[in-house]
């Protein structure tokens, strides 16, 4: 152990100026017994630390490398396990707990014993020794054996010094020039004695014979002395002289300085006296604009222009700290303020001036237009405004009260003229519709003095009315009345499309032209994100939504630029959404398919004006008179179900084509020329599933009430002419109700000639109805004439009965009949009459066959032919 403690000592310690106090054999407790040193050491130099190394031999080679190193100063507990008994184990307590196993038990206790002297002789620190045997723990005491014990080994290690490399080099001379020094100590140190008191004699003899030299030297220092002296003199002398030119140095460098200073000073002061003159001096000229400057020639605008733009950099220069507290720049901020008060103030007068000679302008153009369906063009008025647009972001910017007030003045003005053309582009549409004689005085118009004057009141009052308020009460609904479609022109309804689509289309583009004139001359940007404005969507009665409806009368924050058009595009057209619904009105008033064309074109404007700005004033109006439009629609077409559930049917006459099967052939047909190609076809689809379904309920509903006409006949007609009408018109959401028509069409047309051709033959079709039960009830087919109701004398007796004759003048009969049942209108009667011909046959067939099974050999024929019954058939038919 003492040979590793030297080896770590050289190896480890010494080059990090360490010493070795003690040392311990270990291995982790539980793992793999790797072993290893604990090492506890100080340091050489002051202050000393204290540390416990851990060392172990490395994986490459026989030497010793430093792992781990912890200061004693954060050991917490040494803990030995057990006082007692001998137990190599111990935990020392620093940042956590390692727990050791030494090689042997001694060695355990005695680096226990160094840490614990350690710590009393450098720490002194609260570290708490757990299970160490009291003979371990010895108090540190001033004097006494207790001291040499604590510190025993570190003053022999004190007291011993290393030789250095000259010092081992002399040795080993001398050593060799005494060849006896290593079996001879006595004689060695002898000889080094007296070697050592010869070098002391001479070392004495040498001091003597150096004390003349010492004296000569003492009189040289003291000469020098004498010259130190003079030298010192002679700066004193040099410095006051020097002090005297520093003096005046000093001066000379403090004028230098205030000098500069000043200089510096003047070079600030003429930068901001240009600074301010450069930024907030205006031209004389720009003066002169802003007071008298024209307003009403474009140099004079460009001018003005110019010159608010200068005043407004002037305003709005940044100031220097400090430069506000001048009077000079107060009174230029108070002249420029004058200025702006004073031009702002011209401006608005002037603008307001021009707005009012628009309004009286405009007027005197309306007479030309009044006659004509077209509104007047507001193009040279908003050229001519455009003009001040920069002058009005100048306004905006500065002052911005005057701004709003001069926005509200436009509003108001524009307003009054816009409501005024409006009305008379209205009137002049209503005219157009209705005509200004008698037709106007019904619809509830009146002229005067050439212009119409709308009774907006009774349009207001006017129900929507539907087809059936085409048709006078007396007849009820089984003709179409005076609006029918023999009577109402196509081309009036053609007409009233053109003045419809021709007022949307006027609508538009002053609409949109008046919304960008806003924008660019009252610098408002139509392109923001929208935030507060209280928007809400409207959905139509079948649960889709149509549009974003918006309104005016609820207060809305104005929270950007986009809002306040909208605000200002609605206070200037606010007539035109009442305007259009009151036209709306007389149109389904006029006629209630009219709100199919209304429908079509309102849905396009719509779907236009939404792809162009779904939020825009215009989007929002026409979205909120689509809705209308929409409802006028679903009530046209609920008074369509509802006469349909109310018709009734004469009980004299035959009833043919029902009236409402007759006008749904006239709004199909008139719905599909209108919605070609149109966007909202889903509206068109759903109208008719809810049409078809009444028409098909109502249909069987009368068929069953009909007492003149048989069921099957009104059925066959009806689902006919429903199955011709849609094979014409080619329906697509309707091919299911289609086939449904024609399967109807071909199951009561069957049941009615079997029905019909039940009585020509009526006898001989009971007789063999007999002859069938017969075989039903088992009797063998052959075995049936033995039957005495049914045996050959009974069929002959039925066959005579039914000559050819006979045959003809029941069939001349049932085709008179048939003829009587059938309306001329459908032409289903060769139709029929070919049917019977060929179920008549089919029985013709049926019978004879009967006869060859059930009485064979029998001899028994029909007394007319398939070729008799063909030329009986035809014969009828031409006769008729």
């Amino acid at each position: 152990m003492t040979a590793i403690k030297h080896a770590l000592q050289r190896d480890i310690f010494t080059p990090n100026d360490e010493r070795l106090l003690s040392i311990v054999n270990v291995c982790k407790a539980g793992k793999k017994k790797r072993n290893c040193f604990l090492c506890a050491t100080v340091t050489t130099e002051r202050p000393v630390q204290v540390n416990v190394v851990k060392v172990k031999k490395s994986d490459k080679g026989d030497f010793y490398k430093r792992q781990t190193a912890w200061a004693l100063r954060d050991l917490a507990v040494v803990d030995a396990k057990d006082a007692i008994k001998e137990n190599p184990e111990f935990d020392l307590h620093f940042d956590k707990v390692y727990k050791w196993v030494a090689s042997s038990t001694v060695e355990k206790n005695t680096f226990i014993s160094c840490i614990w002297k350690l710590n009393q002789r450098y720490l002194r620190k609260k570290i708490d020794f757990v299970n160490v045997s009291s003979q371990l723990l010895e108090e540190s005491v001033p004097s006494g054996e207790n001291q040499s014990v604590t510190g025993g080994d570190e003053e022999a290690v004190d007291e011993y010094q290393e030789l250095n490399a000259r010092e081992e080099q002399d040795i080993e001379i001398m050593m060799e020039g005494c060849e006896y020094a290593i079996s001879n100590a006595e004689a060695f140190a002898e000889k080094l004695s007296r070697e050592l008191q010869v070098l002391d004699g001479a070392n004495i003899q040498s001091i003597m014979a150096s004390e003349k030299q010492v004296n000569i030297l003492m009189k040289l220092l003291d000469e020098a002395l004498k010259e130190v002296d003079q030298i010192e003199m002679k700066l004193s002398s040099y410095e006051e002289m020097l002090q005297s030119v520093k003096e005046q140095m000093d001066q000379i460098s403090e004028s230098n300085h205030l000098i500069h200073l000043s200089n510096t000073n003047n070079v600030k002061l003429l930068s901001e006296i240009e600074f301010l003159v450069n930024h907030m001096d205006l031209a004389k000229g720009h003066i002169k604009a802003l007071q008298e400057g024209d307003l009403t020639s474009s140099r004079g605008i460009e001018a003005c222009t110019n010159a608010a733009d200068a005043l407004l950099q002037c305003m709005n220069v940044a100031l220097r700290p400090g430069h506000d507290m001048l009077h000079a720049v107060q009174q230029q901020q108070q002249r420029f303020s004058d200025l702006r008060e004073q031009f702002a103030r011209r401006l608005t007068n002037h603008l307001n001036s021009v707005f009012v000679q628009q309004g009286h302008d405009q007027s005197s153009t309306l007479a030309q237009h009044s006659v004509e369906l077209m509104l007047p063009n507001h193009h040279p008025f908003h050229r001519d405004l455009l003009r001040y647009a920069k002058l009005m972001e100048w306004l905006k910017n500065t002052d911005y009260g005057k701004y709003d007030g001069l926005t509200k003045n436009y509003m108001d003005y524009l307003s009054r003229l816009y409501e005024r053309e409006i009305k008379d582009f209205f009137e002049v549409a209503k005219i157009k519709m209705t005509g200004t004689t008698k037709e106007g005085k019904k619809f509830g118009l009146h002229g005067s003095s050439g212009k119409l004057t709308g009774s907006t009141s009774s349009l207001n009052k006017l129900s929507v009315q539907s087809s059936g308020n085409r048709r006078s009460q007396s007849s009820s609904l089984l003709d179409m009345g005076n609006m029918s479609a023999s009577d109402l022109d196509v081309a009036d309804r053609t007409k009233f499309d053109k003045i419809f689509e021709q007022v949307l289309s006027e609508l538009e583009p002053l609409c949109l032209a008046e919304q960008d004139f806003i924008s660019k001359f009252f610098k408002l940007q139509q392109h923001q994100s929208m935030h507060g404005t209280t928007m809400s969507e409207t959905e139509d009665t079948d649960g889709g939504t149509l549009s974003r409806s918006y309104n005016p009368c609820v207060a809305q924050p104005i929270s950007s630029e986009k809002d306040m058009i909208r605000q200002m595009m609605i206070k200037i057209f606010r007539c035109i959404e009442p305007e259009l619904n009151n036209l709306i009105a007389l149109g389904d008033k006029i006629d209630s398919f009219n709100s199919l064309y209304m429908l079509v074109k309102m849905s396009h404007h719509v779907w236009t004006a939404q792809n162009v700005d779904p939020a825009s004033f215009l989007s929002t109006t026409l979205g909120n008179v689509l809705v209308t439009v929409k409802r006028n629609f679903d009530k046209c077409i609920s008074n369509q179900i509802k006469q349909m559930e109310e018709v009734k049917i004469s009980k004299k006459s035959k009833v043919g084509i029902l009236p409402f099967v007759a006008e749904f052939e006239e709004f199909a047909a008139l719905a599909e020329s209108i919605f070609k190609n149109a966007e909202r076809r889903g509206d068109l689809d759903k109208a008719y599933l809810k049409l078809i379904t009444a028409v098909f309920f109502n249909v069987e509903k009368v068929a069953n009430e009909s007492q003149k006409t048989p069921r099957d006949v009104v059925m066959m007609e009806n689902f006919h002419h429903i199955f011709a009408t849609l094979s014409r018109l080619k329906i697509s959401c309707l091919e299911a109700e289609k086939k449904e028509a024609k399967q109807k069409y071909t199951d009561h047309l069957q049941s009615y000639v079997i029905y019909s051709l039940g009585q020509p033959l009526e006898k001989l079709n009971h007789f063999f109805e007999g002859v069938e039960a017969r075989v039903a009830q088992g009797v063998r087919e052959e075995e049936v004439s033995y039957q005495l109701a049914f045996n050959k004398q009974e069929l002959r007796k039925v066959i005579k009965e039914y000559p050819g004759k006979e045959v003809k003048k029941g069939l001349d009969n049932l085709y008179k009949k048939v003829d009587k049942h059938l309306c001329e209108e459908e032409n289903l009667l060769q139709v029929v009459w070919h049917s019977m011909q060929d179920e008549f046959i089919r029985q013709y067939k049926h019978f004879e066959g009967l006869i060859a099974r059930c009485y064979p050999g029998s001899g028994i024929t029909m007394e007319f032919t398939i070729q008799d019954i063909l030329d009986y058939c035809s014969s009828i038919a031409q006769s008729h």
